[in-house]
């Protein structure tokens, strides 16, 4: 989360606003001319650009209708509910830490979307659902130099017909109305009205039915995650006699063993969300087991890995005078082990307590004795570590070894090899 003090303007006695935070600065220095301070709580200040008059002119940008405070994620869905309900024609505005999202609403439908994040973009809603290779999306990015828009130089270099593009424009805005209502830290406001200009082409997407699409999205997905924490996670095909039902064949022909959640949806063409529940079947039949995602760098990467956790543990020990006392342990504990020899050949450790990452990765391959190399050193550096933050944590005390923890925590985790 940003630092909350970056935001911070204090108001001194004499009505006069400064900014303390950089932040702030930056949002007051963007809002240079006159503002009207509107009648609020004590706790709320709202002001609103008026020019010298003081009155509200077309000119001085939209009149806001609603406007709150997002504390928690799924909040926005009763905005979008009663937005949707009562029919208005407006622009909803969703500010969160680092992006802004806008949605386009006319007479209960959605007709448009804007996005500041690049995962929503059209270029990359085209690539995740695999319409456009990597190659072809850099073409386009270089063509729009010139000014013309994603959508207009890929239909004028050939690359994406009219009627497609068109069709990836509404699942763009199934994505950005996604995204919008996962915030759980932001800013919303509804203004009235908005220029049809901004807007690439206008789609008449019932407001009403895909807020209950993406809520039931939602909820799967948190459901989904029980088995795939994410969609970098990689599914492996099981054996199997029976074939799966009809609509997971295409999905289940694509899993390789080597591509993730996200690369399938991009071969099938179905996207992340469909093939993710797809996966989520094979898996509930044993046509599949999701693994977790391959380390960067492979077996040398998962050395440097426990490497970095390592050597957070022997600091600790270190400054607290215990640190002979932990490659002691840790010793002995490899001795004991009975495989950590082959493993450590020639690797270290060194004084600092760990690894050359290239001798046990080679080891590795010798260790494993033919099964999966790279689970197998998971498992041996998961146990490792682990051993390590134990030995040290009785050594340095309950409140030491709770920052320790906190230090090697997502460390671990990576390692955590496949049951």
């Amino acid at each position: 989360m940003k630092d909350a003090r970056s935001e911070l303007v204090r108001i001194d006695a004499s009505g006069v606003a400064h900014p303390i935070g950089v932040t702030a600065s930056q949002r007051m220095r963007a809002r240079e001319g006159a503002f009207r301070l509107l009648p609020s709580p004590r706790h709320v200040v709202l002001m609103r650009l008026t020019g010298e008059d003081g009155r509200r002119d077309s000119e001085d940008g939209a009149i806001v209708r609603l406007a709150g405070e997002i504390t928690a994620r799924g909040e926005v869905t009763d905005v979008v509910a009663m937005v949707a309900q009562a029919n208005w024609r407006g622009e909803l505005v969703v500010l969160d830490l680092e992006h802004t999202r806008s949605i386009m609403f006319e007479q209960g439908n959605i007709v448009g979307v804007k996005t500041t994040c690049d995962d929503e973009r059209l270029g990359s809603v085209l690539y995740r659902y695999g319409a456009i290779t990597a190659e072809q999306r850099a073409t386009i990015v270089e063509m729009m130099k010139g000014g013309a828009r994603f959508g207009e130089a890929a239909s004028q270099a050939g690359l994406v017909s009219s009627e497609r593009l068109y069709s990836y424009m509404a699942k763009q805005i199934e994505e950005v109305v996604f995204a919008t209502l996962t915030v759980s830290d932001g800013t919303f406001f509804f203004l009235d009205g908005f220029d049809e200009t901004r807007l690439m082409s206008q789609h008449m997407v019932s407001a009403g039915g895909l807020l209950m699409d993406v809520v039931t999205r939602i909820d799967e997905m948190n459901y989904f995650r029980q088995k795939i924490p994410s969609v970098e996670y990689v599914p492996v095909k099981l054996e199997h006699s029976t074939p799966p039902a009809e609509e997971l064949r295409i999905t289940l022909a694509a899993v390789d063993g080597k591509s993730s959640v996200v690369e399938i949806g991009r071969v099938t063409g179905k996207g992340e969300f469909v093939t993710a529940k797809h996966l989520y079947s094979l898996c509930q039949s044993k046509h599949v087991a999701i693994h977790p995602p391959r380390a960067e760098g492979g077996p040398a990467g998962l050395v440097a890995a426990a490497n970095s956790a390592l050597l957070v543990i022997h600091r600790f020990a270190d400054k607290a005078s215990k640190g002979q006392a932990l490659r002691e342990s840790l010793a002995s504990f490899a001795v004991g082990a009975g495989v950590y020899d082959i493993l450590f050949r020639g690797a270290g450790p060194n004084a600092e307590g760990v690894l050359e990452a290239k001798a046990v990765a080679d080891n590795s391959v010798l260790v494993a004795y033919g099964s999966d190399p790279e689970n197998m050193l998971k498992q041996m550096l998961h146990e490792y570590v682990s051993f390590a933050l134990f030995s040290a944590g009785t050594a340095l005390g309950s409140e030491k070894e709770s920052e320790l923890k906190k230090e090697v925590g997502t460390v671990l985790g990576k390692l955590r090899p496949q049951g």
